[in-house]
């Protein structure tokens, strides 16, 4: 089937494979969640357990990714008890499990975890848990494992990778929207290059770096094959990959595109031989090429936002859409921010100044991006912050407040950039009605690049394309230019600090994207509370039967402590902590405020502890436990301890 032109072919071929890698990032990405944090452990964090563990579990708020080394179990002697890796117990996400050893010994033991929430953060911590009695323990945890050499490095290549992507989103949008001449200047280009180049250089050096900021580990292991293999595996790694492939195909359709003005060297002056102005996008190519430069745009911004925070948390169908066109806004206006500082600041001979149309044009552009930054921002800052209180209690919080002012101030010198161009836009208006002549039928023209206001020559070489029988005005020719030095030099001051703090933001926009919303934290506090609070409920109990060696002290371990079903352990310690056996040991609870009572817990002697597994409580609020212990025929006592139930 015949597909028309080669240009055309080139664009349908680059939606086709745009459309298959957004795809393979879509289908890789699974659903997404929250930034994770710790919800609760088995065994759980602080406590002492009659027997050896088989396994640990963590559970976390929500889905976790982990590597061979994100969970760790240390004895007291710190040597390492799970010979396996970590696996998802039963299937589920959000969960870590690893085998212990057999045979573990009475002592401290501690748990450090490093692992990958579903935004591509790593979250890490540690705790301990004692089998038999608590002990000393000489294991060592890095208490500050998220600030590493990788870490840095990849902070910071996130920064220029952003970068990047606005200094080319802004050029190109530049040219295609506002002054399509402008791919002609060898400034423009050059800023092409560098925003391309950033962009290419910083995504592989973050892909390699993946793997060390994941697990931080060094920056030597980035080159290890199979960390770099399971990096690629991953959403973020797959991320990265597409951003390559994506930027592959932005080179080969800048270079094919008329995008890509012919040199002015070129035999013929400034015609490329198809009878077009040279850096002019006519016709059907023009739209074209705005129509594959902006899905091209939209898989960039896509790659950044299907990875990272717009990827968890509530609202995932909405919040991924709005990152795409917050990143795109930005690239928009600061990238053609610069764009058009290098324009207005051209001083090579004959070539010519930016036209106030041009200007007015991008002024447009820029107000509309500006405005969409603003209301896609308003949306993230609900979504990732959730509470006037965390502005000022969080981390994310305080940085956005501090993004907020910079973005008020951009606002400001913004109005004084529109107010300069809408005077330049009314001084240059009457002299190009003096210009204006009747518009009969003309033929296509072509304008030598670098010649400063030479007459027009026709496509055939015969005549210029003016009514016949009039003359040219001196710069009929040409689109007009600015206005006087003066308003020329203070637009420029406008631009220049604009675009310095339209940088600032971007920075402060990199150091966000790094930092764990309020949300996050909020959410992780939750569920750290209902943790230490539901999940166990244990109270030590002294008792003392008033003769020699009969003192002593009962531990009773509720799980979850909470209304319903629970599960009671019992474990009776001798004065210098060992472990006593005794023949019987009975506990009821008894709620005194509703007369509910006393229950029965009915234990069971499992041979070095008590327990039962089905114990019913029918309500929240204070009970107290009534535990008695026989330690001979006729040796007991009862004491007693108040626990809260939820």
């Amino acid at each position: 089937m015949h597909l028309g032109s080669p240009p055309a072919r080139t664009s349908l071929t680059v939606l086709a494979l745009v459309a298959a890698l957004l795809a393979l990032v879509l289908g890789g990405a699974g659903p997404a969640f929250a930034h994770a944090g710790l919800r609760g452990s088995d065994p759980a964090e602080g406590s002492v357990l009659a027997t050896a563990p088989k396994q640990l579990t963590l559970t976390f708020t929500e889905s976790v990714g982990f590597s061979d080394d994100s969970l760790r179990v240390l004895s007291p002697e710190n040597e390492r008890v799970n010979p396996r890796p970590a696996q998802h117990a039963d299937g589920k996400d959000n969960t870590a499990r690893v085998e212990l050893s057999d045979k573990l010994a009475q002592g401290t033991y501690t748990v450090a975890w490093r692992v990958v929430s579903a935004d591509g953060h790593p979250i890490s911590g540690a705790f301990i848990f004692s089998i038999g009695k608590p002990s000393g323990t000489a294991a060592v945890v890095a208490t500050d494992s998220q600030d590493t050499a990788a870490a840095r490095l990849y902070g910071f290549l996130r920064h220029v990778a952003y970068s990047g992507l606005a200094l080319l989103v802004g050029a190109v949008s530049f040219v295609l929207l506002c002054w399509p001449t402008a791919a002609a200047v060898r400034p423009v280009r050059r800023l092409l290059t560098v925003g391309w180049a950033a962009l290419v250089v910083s995504t592989l050096a973050l892909l390699l770096l993946r793997g060390p900021y994941e697990t931080a580990g060094s920056l030597t292991s980035a080159f290890d094959l199979s960390q770099l293999g399971r990096t690629v595996t991953g959403r973020p790694g797959i991320a990265l990959v597409v951003r390559l492939a994506l930027l592959a195909m932005a080179a080969v359709l800048l270079r094919r595109s008329a995008l890509r003005p012919d040199r002015p060297d070129r035999p013929g002056g400034g015609d490329g031989g198809d009878g077009h102005d040279e850096g002019t996008l006519p016709g059907d190519l023009g739209a074209r090429v705005r129509v594959v430069g902006a899905v091209l745009a939209l898989a960039l911004a896509f790659t950044w936002a299907g990875a990272e925070h717009a990827s968890a948390g509530i609202q995932v169908p909405l919040a991924i859409p709005v990152a795409v066109l917050h990143l795109l806004a930005m690239g928009v206006w600061l990238g053609g921010l610069i764009t058009l500082m290098i324009v207005l600041r051209r001083r090579a001979p004959g070539s010519g100044e930016v036209p106030a149309s041009a200007v007015g044009r991008f002024s447009t552009v820029a107000f509309t991006a500006i405005a969409v930054l603003v209301g896609t921002g308003a949306y993230q800052s609900w979504r990732q912050v959730g509470s006037w209180e965390a502005l000022s209690t969080t981390s994310y919080g305080r940085i956005l407040v501090v993004k907020l002012a910079a973005v008020v101030l951009v606002l400001v010198v913004a109005f004084f950039s529109r107010r300069w161009t809408a005077r330049l836009d009314h001084e240059v208006l009457p002299a190009a009605e003096r210009q204006k002549v009747p518009e009969p039928e003309r033929l296509r023209v072509v304008e030598t690049v670098g010649a400063p206001t030479s007459p027009v020559a026709s496509v055939a070489g015969s005549t210029p394309d003016v009514p016949a029988g009039t003359e040219p005005a001196d710069g009929a020719d040409e689109p007009p230019a600015l206005g006087t030095e003066e308003h020329r030099r203070r637009l420029r001051r406008t631009v220049a600090v604009e675009a310095v703090l339209g940088v600032v933001v971007l920075a402060i926009t990199t150091l966000l994207t790094g930092t764990q919303p309020s949300r996050a934290v909020d959410g992780t506090a939750t569920a750290a509370a209902t943790a230490l609070e539901p999940q166990t409920k244990v109270v030590t109990v002294p008792f003392d039967m008033g003769t020699a060696n009969q003192k002593g002290s009962v531990q009773i371990t509720l799980e979850p402590g909470r209304v319903g079903e629970n599960t009671v352990e019992a474990v009776v310690y001798t004065a210098d902590g060992g472990f006593a056996t005794v023949p019987e040991l009975r506990l009821t609870l008894t709620q005194e405020d509703l007369g509910i009572g006393p229950l029965d817990a009915k234990l069971k002697n499992q041979k070095g502890y008590w327990a039962t597994y089905d114990l019913q409580l029918p309500m929240a609020g204070s009970w107290t436990l009534n535990i008695t212990v026989r330690t001979t025929d006729i040796d007991q006592v009862t004491v007693r301890e108040t626990i809260r139930i939820t």
